[in-house]
């Protein structure tokens, strides 16, 4: 998420069809779409809603990407074999930066600064909680770790935990953790800390720092929250946004350079090596990543503009490396 959200205005979208009817729709095209030729016919680039305002992007199970949108917290799905979707979660006033759905069809979502944690069921348009995080002050982004979903929040240097009990049972807010980060973490004196991902071997957390050593990514050990510094030789992060990982490839979005860098790392997550380097024309400031078979796709958030109810947004797909 950039720097210049606080400043943004908010917008609002509209509702639409109904999540579970989409979803339907969804399996329905996307198997047309395999009796036709496959994914590979599946199209690179689709529109977003003019004024949507997108951010973070999810994909679970099923050939569907949820957005959020910064301007009022609502979330669209939009099917990857045909490019069309629909507002399934309505928003609740404030914003959707970063989120993520799990194995159940959840969707966990980070308020940025409304300072909420939302968990909303996308079949029904339903949200499941709604926790106001004490001492929040831009809720940015998540991952899912088998015990907790984890957020990161861009102006303190704390991650904020939500334990899953059984079954994926849901928290009151008094059980919400915070865990302050320590250690090599660095926290400037404005927007720090981004993008968060679990190492290959699942044990840890991976946390964007875009202040320390000029951009760097952080080990962070969820029982203590001691942080310690990944070492990737000479390549630095100033820029990461979202952090997707695939088997042991990272995919980091440097959202103002247009661009997503491809780090290798150990199981551990303690080392890596810069692989490669992403670029397309068809990036306009891209800011967090996921993926659906060989193709990574990203949300533009076109931070360079000043969003108005007519800006237009749309969603790219690259190949994975």
């Amino acid at each position: 998420m950039s720097d210049s959200f606080a400043r943004r205005r908010l917008l609002t979208a509209g509702a639409g069809l109904g999540g579970a009817a989409l979803l339907a729709a969804v399996g329905t095209a996307a198997a047309g779409a395999a009796e036709r030729g496959g994914a590979a016919r599946w199209p690179t680039r689709f529109s977003l809603p003019d004024g949507f305002r997108p951010e973070g992007i999810a994909i679970g199970d099923r050939p569907y990407a949820f957005f959020g949108s910064l301007g009022d917290g609502s979330v669209y799905a939009a099917d990857l074999a045909t490019g069309r979707g629909r507002v399934v979660v309505t928003g609740l006033g404030g914003s959707t930066v970063g989120l993520k759905t799990d194995d159940r069809g959840r969707l966990f979502l980070a308020g940025g600064v409304s300072r909420q944690i939302r968990v909303a069921d996308p079949r029904t348009g339903r949200h499941l909680a709604v926790y106001d995080v004490p001492g929040a002050v831009m809720v940015n982004d998540v991952v899912l770790h088998p015990t907790a979903a984890w957020f990161t929040d861009s102006y303190r240097p704390v991650l904020y935990g939500v334990p899953l009990g059984r079954h994926g049972s849901l928290p009151a807010v008094r059980d919400l953790r915070e865990l302050p980060l320590s250690g090599d973490w660095v926290q400037g004196d404005d927007f720090t800390a981004n993008g968060i991902e679990r190492t290959p071997d699942g044990r840890a957390l991976i946390v964007a720092d875009t202040v320390a050593d000029g951009g760097a990514l952080m080990r962070v050990d969820p029982r203590t929250g001691v942080a310690r510094r990944i070492d990737v030789g000479a390549a630095r992060f100033p820029h990461a946004d979202g952090l997707l990982l695939r088997g042991h490839l990272l995919y980091v979005v440097q959202q103002r350079q247009n661009a997503i860098d491809v780090v290798r790392l150990d199981s551990s997550g303690t080392r890596g090596t810069a692989v490669t380097r992403i670029t397309d024309p068809r990036f306009r400031i891209p800011t967090t990543a996921a993926a659906w078979g060989d193709r990574i796709y990203l949300p533009n958030a076109r931070f360079d503009v000043e969003p108005t109810p007519d800006t237009e947004y749309d969603a790219v797909a690259v190949r994975a490396v």
